[in-house]
């Protein structure tokens, strides 16, 4: 290694800070930043705009009427605003419709459950499935049992909270491991450590190998619940209808509005959150919030007048929920001109107190690793240790709101196309403290927003954005260009 190589490295993993005399990317744009945090924390306009979403528009899943009034409203709204190339991007999504739906308890004790279908479930035969339960903690336990004890019953997962990344398999897969073995149908533990009695939902993945069964989420209290019984030797038996089902698709669109660049208008850094939301609660976390800082950071940029040298481009995706179309069809549209791209940055986390950035630069067609799955703590490719300590210098512009901090590893659902094909990737990172108390659940409303933790995501969104837009050189290497598809 090269002793610029190992500056750099070390500077990155903050073993020593910058040599006397090196660039600092941060210092032209201090005041700069100072300008937009003072625009930022008197605006309110953020505020506003996700209220109007989440109590007038409400909930916003693909297919629905609520997620394209929405999109309509934002369209309308970003135009009067004198944002620029105000457009719809045309994406068709999946259309999957929850219809009525319940869980009882038919004995030893008989009462209702609360829950709610996973997204993608298919539905119960007409009249539900009453069935006995049988509840295991994990796919060890599912396999240990066999076809024997699995077939005809209802599947339990009721595993222990090991942290979203890797609970919410049970979520994810659960339905097809049981039913290779037989299983009717099941219910799995909300991916939540905390709850009140609230079911929280999500989508699931069906296997090709494997029949579709009808699966809910149940909350943390009623999975631990049938644990105990299971554990007194009782047989639980309830009755789960749902009249869950795929009904075709729709048309909806990912919607982008920009701020063209002064000097290299054609190229690009993406600044985004998702749209849609689940049909429970009101998505104010997941993802209006996010969705609304993004906006509102461009807009403050307008107002300042500050254009960047390249296009700085507010992308509100379609879609993510259930299907993550809209981040495919962005990709796919770009065609050739991938390298267009410097980065892409999405908030997909909540609105809770933010405290930095993650960041992700990989090989392009390079692996990443699986949800649950331990990433290093440092990069070791040299262009992603360079962009790596890039990212942090610009981040000292934060240090005000003691938001400071990049972690190694970031990034997006919504950017993943882009990130896979070499894009930088970054993501706004929070406490996340309470993030999946509320997440995919009728909990997910306005009052659980703060607004200074909102304004303060604003301007981290706007400093991060505008100066990736304007720095030379471009934080990375252009990913390699691949052919219109």
């Amino acid at each position: 290694m090269g002793d610029k190589a190992l500056v750099l490295l070390l500077v990155s993993l903050g073993v020593v800070a910058a040599p006397a005399g090196a660039e600092d990317l941060a210092e032209p744009y201090r005041e700069t930043s100072r300008e937009v945090l003072a625009r930022a924390q008197a605006d309110t306009r953020a505020w506003d705009k996700l209220a109007y979403l989440t109590t007038r528009i409400g909930n916003r899943l693909s297919g629905s009427p609520g997620l394209e009034n929405a999109i309509a409203w934002a369209h309308e709204a970003m135009q009067g605003e004198g944002l620029e190339a105000v457009r719809l991007q045309p994406v068709r999504v999946p259309r999957w419709v929850r219809g009525r739906e319940s869980l009882r308890v038919v004995s030893p004790v008989p009462r209702e459950l609360p829950m709610l279908g996973l997204g993608m479930s298919v539905g119960t035969p007409e009249g539900g499935i009453t069935a006995p339960v049988v509840v295991v903690r994990d796919e060890t336990e599912l396999e240990a049992l066999g076809r024997a004890k699995v077939e005809g019953r209802i599947v339990a997962f009721a595993p222990d909270w090991e942290g979203y990344g890797r609970t919410v398999r049970f979520r994810s897969s659960g339905a097809s491991w049981a039913a290779k073995l037989g299983a009717v149908a099941v219910l799995v533990r909300s991916a939540t450590g905390r709850s009140i009695g609230s079911p929280h939902t999500g989508a699931l993945d069906y296997a090709e190998d494997a029949p579709r069964i009808p699966a809910a989420a149940i909350t943390v209290e009623d999975a631990l619940w049938l644990r105990r019984m299971a554990a007194l030797g009782e047989t639980v038996r309830v009755t789960l209808q749902m009249e869950a089902r795929l009904a075709g698709e729709a048309n909806s669109a990912n919607l982008i509005a920009e701020i063209r660049g002064r000097e290299k208008p054609d190229e690009v850094v993406v600044l985004s959150g998702h749209l849609d939301s689940w049909d429970v609660g009101q998505g104010a976390h997941d993802d209006g919030c996010s969705c609304m800082a993004a906006w509102q950071a461009l807009t403050i940029l307008k107002q300042i007048g500050l254009r960047p040298r390249r296009t700085l481009r507010l992308v509100l995706w379609t879609n993510e929920e259930n299907g993550l179309r809209g981040g495919a069809a962005y990709r796919e549209a770009l065609g050739a001109a991938l390298p267009s791209h410097v980065a892409a940055i999405e908030m997909d986390g909540g609105c809770e107190r933010p405290t930095g950035f993650g960041f992700s630069l990989a090989r392009p067609g390079a692996a990443r690793p699986r949800r649950g799955e331990s990433q290093p703590a440092e990069p070791t490719d040299p262009g992603a240790v360079r962009a790596l300590a890039r990212v942090r210098q610009i981040a000292s512009l934060f240090d005000a709101i003691g938001a400071s901090a990049v972690r190694w590893g970031g990034g997006g659902a919504d950017i993943g196309p882009l990130m896979r094909a070499g894009v930088p990737g970054l993501s706004l990172e929070t406490v996340g403290e309470h993030y999946f108390d509320w997440h995919h659940s009728q909990g997910d409303t306005l009052d659980k927003v703060e607004p200074e933790d909102l304004r303060r995501a604003t301007f981290m969104l706007a400093v991060m954005g505008y100066v990736l837009a304007d720095i030379e050189p471009r934080l990375a290497p252009e990913p390699a260009a691949e052919p219109s598809r």
